[in-house]
């Protein structure tokens, strides 16, 4: 310092290299991927999609077991896409546009995928519409996902492996599929 509260030739230059450093770290090729990274609990992205384990799973309206259930969830294998989370539970969108709050402990890291549509869908022998059909993937039926390219997904179900078009699917597009998650209004307190 020179007594007047400034910082001296040494302490400017000092500053000034702090200065310039954090600019080009903030500068750096990936540096705004690593600023828009979000950090979750789990360490895993949101959205992402998971299953649901089991057969009956509860739909909360928040985060924990004192808010109200809004509907039980009845298909195992169900894919849902996690859209916010906390600690131990996960906000899923699911193919119905539903959201609700589930326990970490009732969802899978397993990938299935649903046919919404309300007509089949070809199970191709290859990633091509003029392939050879194997079988059809009726309205409202799983099946496991085994990787995407191209326009194209290889499922499998009951079975029998192929492929069929992504965009007869719902659990493959990584978009959110449900409006922005808004904060859960606390239970009232008893």
């Amino acid at each position: 310092m020179n007594g007047q509260g400034e910082p001296s030739g040494r302490g400017r230059r000092a500053a000034l290299s702090i200065l310039l450093a954090a600019a080009f770290a903030l500068t750096a090729p990936g540096a705004a991927a690593v600023a828009d990274a979000r950090v979750t609990p789990s360490g895993l992205p949101v959205p992402r999609y998971v299953t649901l384990k089991f057969g009956s799973v509860n739909a909360r309206s928040g985060p924990g077991d004192d808010y109200p259930a809004l509907w039980v969830y009845q298909v195992r294998g169900l894919p849902v896409q996690v859209i916010a989370e906390s600690s131990e539970w996960r906000r899923i969108c699911d193919p119905d546009r539903g959201v609700a709050w589930v326990h970490m402990r009732t969802t899978d890291g397993r990938r299935n995928v649903m046919r919404t549509a309300a007509t089949p869908l070809a199970v191709q022998a290859s990633p091509r519409a003029d392939a050879r059909t194997l079988a059809v993937l009726q309205p409202r039926a799983l099946a496991a996902l085994q990787r995407c390219e191209s326009g194209w997904c290889r499922i499998k179900a009951d079975g029998v492996s192929g492929w069929v078009q992504a965009s007869g699917l719902w659990g493959v597009d990584e978009r959110p599929q449900c409006a922005p998650p808004r904060p859960a209004p606390r239970p009232a307190a008893r």
